[in-house]
This record gives C-alpha cells, structure tokens and sequence, in this order.
C-alpha cells in the first residue's frame, strides 16, 4: 500500500510540474467540457479532459501489467 501511494504522489507532482506543457496541448479546454458562471462564479466541468486522460491511464496500465 506504502508503494502504491508514493507511486501516486510522484505522478501528482510530475502533472503538476508539467501543467503548464500540458495546457497549451489543450487539455482542459476541449469541446465537451462545460464552463459557465456569472459575474461573481466560475463552474468549471471537464468531462472530455477526464475522459482523455482515463483512456491514457488505462492504457499506460494495461502495459504496465502485460
């Protein structure tokens, strides 16, 4: 379990430090994710991002495993 949630904590920190790159890919902007709000809110719903990157997770994975 230790290994499994140091495995998770360095993938966060790899994101986050390549957040940047990955947003001028535009991820997080891709048709299907919802933003709406008003003058003083912002709702912010990225399903296509979330799909993407769960199709690629579990891609990664199931080679991992093989």
């Amino acid at each position: 379990m230790s290994r499994l949630l140091i495995t998770f904590g360095i993938i966060l920190i790899a994101v986050g430090l390549l957040w940047p790159f990955i947003q001028k890919l535009g991820l997080g902007r891709l048709p299907g994710d919802l933003a709406f709000g008003g003058e003083n809110f912002r709702v912010y719903i990225p399903i296509t991002t979330s799909i993407l990157i769960s199709l690629a997770l579990t891609f990664i994975l199931w080679l991992i495993n093989r």
